[in-house]
């Protein structure tokens, strides 16, 4: 009972927060909120029982993230080009997108249902997973042998982001010298 009334009121801050980050105007303060939002996923997932996902949420989106965006609107101005006309589109790709995820989540089992398929198969990698791969830790076996490419994905996502961000810096410290 008190764990379905954390998450409802973690889901109601969270959709107070993404009201605030669509209406605020100053870029500064949308960073902040963006931090803010990110904290409060990872603690929802820390309530979810998720908690290797809350510790990456944590460093990544609340505190990598929102570092990172500090920095980049320190290397930028700091007045806002005022918009010319009002933009349908991205609302309409927005709108379309949340009617597919709608869509996608109608074919989901039941929250916390014991017939899920993560019940009836994940157990399974505790028997399997010394045989098969011979890494002894079943974390370690499936984000290793299992989930490979996830995993190769994911840290190609990081790396670039990194690579891109260097990048990023290294041509305004260059601009400085000219």
């Amino acid at each position: 009972m008190i764990e379905t009334a954390v998450t409802i009121i973690l889901l109601l801050l969270l959709g107070a927060v993404t009201i605030g980050i669509v209406r605020v105007r100053g870029l500064f303060a949308a960073v902040v909120l963006l931090g803010i939002y990110s904290l409060l996923m990872a603690t929802l997932f820390i309530v979810l029982d998720a908690v290797d996902v809350a510790m990456t949420e944590a460093a990544v989106g609340a505190g990598v993230s929102t570092v990172f965006f500090l920095g980049a609107l320190s290397l930028t101005d700091t007045v806002e080009a005022s918009a010319k006309r009002p933009q349908i589109m991205p609302v309409v790709v927005a709108l379309v997108t949340a009617g597919a995820l709608l869509w996608g989540l109608s074919d989901l089992p039941e929250f916390g249902s014991p017939n899920q398929p993560i019940h009836s198969q994940g157990a399974d990698y505790l028997a399997r997973s010394i045989p098969e791969t011979g890494i002894a830790n079943v974390v370690s076996a499936v984000l290793a042998s299992y989930r490979s490419f996830d995993t190769l994905g994911e840290t190609t996502v990081v790396f670039t982001a990194g690579i891109g961000i260097l990048a990023l810096l290294r041509r305004r410290r260059g601009e400085g010298k000219s």
